[in-house]
């Protein structure tokens, strides 16, 4: 009889089938590594996140049709104990697994198998068979890195990563570049040495030529004399086009910041300034860029002598040969070997350098103080508030002769500076690593501050050095003393296109961790090094969580943001969500951003918001340049720019004020003399006046004494608000008509009789006084270099003034100084409390925006995750019927093998039959 054959073919089909993994990515053209590659070699695994993996809850089991079901228990026994076998661990360290990975890895797999219903059914049955002693545990292996694989994707093309990311020959980047045999001029010397001069002579006498220049501020100087020459020229720069040409076509010659160079366009000649940035930890890449890869028959390098053997070793491997031109200093500096110790010596021409911004508003409100003026310069004031700044203490017809500021000063600005006072030799600085640390400044900083002082062809041809305190003498002249420390490697950076190379094949995982990767598999020679990417990572966490397309996502990563501006990083996020919602930046959605339009600061808070708001302008006009079918309004925008740095000049002048206003949390400060003069008339001139008064009485009535804006106004010596405004040199003579009309106005109207205030007998003196113009334009002329003689007399005559009853008629009463504070009292709780009233209105105006920001953002992501559910289920219905029209197909297949195993049966059995009956009928007779 014959035997059947169980069916076992269509079961190891199925089990083909169910196993294949629905979850895993294998990004395309990735190459396996498991020929003993092992990624953690020169590479920080730790950077590599696993990916979340579901666990699989079919609804039918198969595996446990066929097996049986397991025991959980016994499965996590057996889970364990193929964790801790020596083999399993070296196997997975041969196949790119090292500890790390490997624990992170057994960790992800021991959760799917525990939490999953359903396990593939061939794994099912070899769990089965290893809880019963009938396998072996190492036959979980092949499981394992399947699962390892699948929330590592990066273990299956290891090799394509770091072959994107080798960036050992960054002179191949550029072919156009390659194509032309380029003549290189390196022209070396300290500051003030001409070398950049020569270098822009040549860019004048090119038919073609660009400059590149680390500053907006240099690169619109070159812009400026260009076409002061007659030399068409453009300017170019992350927030700003401006065409030479009157028609706006595109002209010969373009200056631009280093970072707007562009490699692609030929020219004749290009100037690269200031060279030795290319060891900065955070931009040297853009120097690195414009040196190998701009398209110049002449190229001309500006820079320190420090930086001459790596340009020329960088030349060596592009086949080119450097030009050195060096050059010396055009005016000699001297440094002193006594510090200046007090303020009181200051001199005019004195610039006080100081790394620290509160430094700068204490130093500036100690100088005030003294009676002298002074101007300030730091790096988060808009280019026109330095320029204004530098111009005062330019001016040799200002009274400002001393400059407080940071080491913002060490390029971009002209300025005529006798000696150069470093008010520390301390610094806070980020290391290569992103941490930041405090330490001396380098000899290289300090000879490009020092170097400001005694510059060519200003008003002081020697310069000076030395130091506020005895203390930092000595080691200032040791840190000058020093050779400037040779500059050994170039920056570079992950390009746009390397990144999404990486994001295809690394597909879930996110930009920072992308970056992350990138540069931990970088590899350069010594030449080179990777730049710090800690604010492009900090910007890409921001904002992960937008959808935004990876372009789009990295150009948004690449924004000039300062992370330390919470304001400014709050509208940088508010950009990238519009953005995220298809919908045009406006000019009206900018002004309810940043509360345009808006007042002028009252204190140094203020003053620091309405800087931050000119760095959100900034960074619109940034965004404009790049997706300008978004940021639709940059003309606008410009114009709001334009208006907030006046407003912030306009603070920087008074900056002694809005710091006394902050300190003595007082209420809201002047908001400019010519604005209140024409808008609030004399109780806005009078509030003014109050705000102004500091803590200390006048002592000495001396010009010496007198500061023009820090004035305190004495109780002992009361006198007119006419002369103490002129005293603080506040009013002019157009001023006080104004003034005289309002009064005018006032009498009309009122019926008071104002003729005692503008014509009076003073006591002892039968002529009459005329308080409004001659006597008022002699003392402005004077300025405030009163003697005290004439103070006191002023003081007298205010005394002898007549007080005015309600009739009209003189009154010989003295005037109550505290009545007139009481009502200015008075008056100053009125507009505060108008401006609270106001500032609520705003807040709440902004907190109904946001709610229906979130609002909106709530509903359009309940909409995208219910189209999400809805695809979910879709997707799992066509499974269910792709399973079910698999399982019928398998069925018939069954049904149609075992028809045709019957009749193969049954035939065989009728043969046999035959041949039976055949043998009985053949067998003769008597047998």
């Amino acid at each position: 009889m014959l035997r059947r054959v169980p069916q076992r073919w269509p079961v190891r089909y199925l089990w083909r089938t169910v196993t294949r993994p629905r979850q895993q990515v294998v990004p395309a053209g990735c190459m396996n590594l498991s020929q003993g590659e092992d990624p953690g070699t020169g590479a920080d695994t730790s950077l590599f996140v696993p990916l979340k993996v579901k666990p699989d809850n079919n609804s039918r089991n198969i595996g446990a049709e066929l097996s049986g079901s397991l025991n959980r228990n016994k499965v996590l026994s057996v889970l364990n104990t193929f964790y801790k076998r020596k083999q399993i661990q070296k196997l997975a360290g041969s196949n790119g697994l090292d500890a790390r990975l490997f624990h992170k890895a057994f960790i992800s797999f021991r959760k799917w198998v525990m939490e999953s219903k359903t396990l593939p059914a061939d794994f099912h049955v070899i769990l089965n068979d290893i809880c019963l002693q009938a396998g072996h545990v190492d036959d979980i292996f092949p499981y394992f890195m399947q699962h390892a694989k699948q929330i590592f994707p990066m273990l299956d093309c290891m090799e394509d990563l770091r072959k994107v990311s080798d960036l050992r020959h960054p002179a191949n980047w550029y072919q156009d570049a390659r194509k032309i045999h380029r003549k290189i001029v390196f022209h070396s010397g300290p500051t003030n040495s001409g070398k950049t001069y020569h270098a822009i002579q040549r860019f004048l006498e090119a038919k073609s030529a660009v400059y590149c220049g680390p500053l907006k501020l240099l690169a619109h100087e070159i812009f400026e004399q260009s076409n002061n020459n007659g030399i068409a020229c453009d300017l170019v720069t992350g927030e700003e086009r401006c065409f030479g040409n009157p028609e706006g076509h595109v002209s010969p010659h373009t200056a631009c910041t280093v970072e707007m160079c562009n490699i692609n366009q030929p020219c004749e000649v290009a100037v690269i300034d200031e060279i030795q940035m290319i060891r900065d930890w955070a931009r040297g890449w853009a120097w690195t860029r414009a040196l190998l890869g701009v398209c110049a028959e002449e190229v001309h390098v500006c820079g320190e002598a420090a930086a001459i053997n790596l340009v020329t070793e960088l030349m060596i491997t592009t086949g080119e040969e450097v030009e050195v031109l060096k050059y010396d200093r055009l005016s000699p500096i001297k440094l002193l070997n006594e510090p200046v110790e007090t303020l009181d010596h200051l001199r005019p021409g004195d610039c006080i350098v100081c790394f620290n911004k509160n430094d700068i508003y204490s130093i500036s409100r100690q100088i005030e103080s003294k009676g002298m003026e002074c101007a300030v310069i730091y790096g988060s004031l808009p280019p026109g508030a330095k320029l204004s700044q530098a111009k005062k203490f330019n001016d040799p017809e200002d009274p400002c002769k001393i400059l407080v500021a940071t080491d913002a000063i060490g390029m971009g600005l002209n300025l005529s500076i006798r000696r150069m006072i470093f008010n520390s030799i301390t610094k806070p600085f980020v290391n290569e690593k992103g941490e930041k640390e405090v330490d001396y400044i380098s000899t290289s900083q300090a000879l490009q501050i020092a170097g400001r002082a005694g510059r060519f062809s200003s008003a002081f041809i020697h310069g000076e050095v030395t130091t506020m305190y005895r203390h930092d003498l000595l080691p200032l002249q040791e840190i000058l003393s020093k050779p400037v420390k040779e500059i050994e490697v170039a920056g570079l950076h992950p390009t746009a296109e390397q990144i999404e190379i990486f994001a295809y094949h690394l597909p879930q995982s996110t930009l920072s961790n992308l970056m992350d990767i990138f540069v931990n598999l970088a590899q350069v020679d010594g030449r080179f090094f990777v730049c710090n990417v800690d604010d492009f990572k900090f910007l890409a966490e921001m904002i992960q969580h937008i959808p935004l397309n990876l372009r789009v996502r990295y150009v948004f990563c690449t924004a000039p943001i300062n992370r330390k501006q919470p304001f400014l990083c709050t509208s940088f996020l508010k950009f990238a969500r519009q953005y995220s919602r298809n919908e045009p930046l406006t000019y009206s959605w900018l002004c309810r951003l940043v509360g345009w339009p808006v007042s002028s600061p009252h204190n140094i808070r203020d003053l620091a918001h309405l800087e931050a708001v000119h760095d959100v302008c900034d960074l619109y006009l940034w965004f404009s340049y790049r997706f300008p079918d978004m940021f639709i309004d940059p003309e606008p925008v410009r114009i709001i720019q334009k208006r907030l740095d006046e407003i912030v000049q306009e603070g920087v002048k008074r900056i002694t004020c809005l710091i006394h206003a902050m300190d003595t949390s007082t209420s809201p400060q002047i908001l400019g003399t010519m604005e209140l003069v024409t808008l609030q008339g004399k109780k806005a001139m009078e509030k003014q006046l109050v705000t102004r008064k500091t803590d200390a009485p006048r002592k000495n009535s001396s010009s010496q004494d007198r500061p023009e804006c820090d004035t305190t106004i004495s109780q002992k010596l009361p006198s007119s608000l006419t002369e103490q405004l002129v005293a603080k040199g506040l009013l002019t003579p157009a001023m006080l008509k104004q003034l005289q009309k309002e009064w005018m106005g006032i009498k009309e109207t009122s019926g008071i009789n104002l003729a005692p205030y503008k014509d009076h007998t003073v006591a002892g003196n039968p002529q009459p006084k005329n308080w409004s113009n001659k006597e008022t334009e002699r003392n402005i002329r004077k300025g405030t270099e009163w003697d005290s003689n004439e103070w006191e007399r002023v003081t007298d005559e205010r005394r002898d003034l007549p007080n005015v009853d309600e009739e009209g008629k003189r009154d010989t009463k003295p005037t109550d100084d505290a009545e007139v504070e009481d009502e200015w009292r008075k008056e100053d709780a009125e507009v505060e409390d108008e401006w609270r009233k106001e500032d609520a209105e705003v807040e709440d105006e902004g907190r109904k925006e946001d709610a229906e920001v979130e609002d909106e953002r709530r509903k359009k992501d309940a909409e995208v995750e219910d189209e999400q559910r809805k695809e979910d289920a879709d997707v799992e219905d066509e499974r269910r019927k792709e399973d079910a029209d698999v399982e019928d197909e398998w069925r018939k297949e069954d049904a149609e093998v075992e028809d045709e195993w019957r009749k193969e049966d049954a035939e065989v059995e009728d043969e046999w039959r035959k041949e039976d009956a055949e043998c009985t009928y053949s067998q003769p007779s008597g047998q």
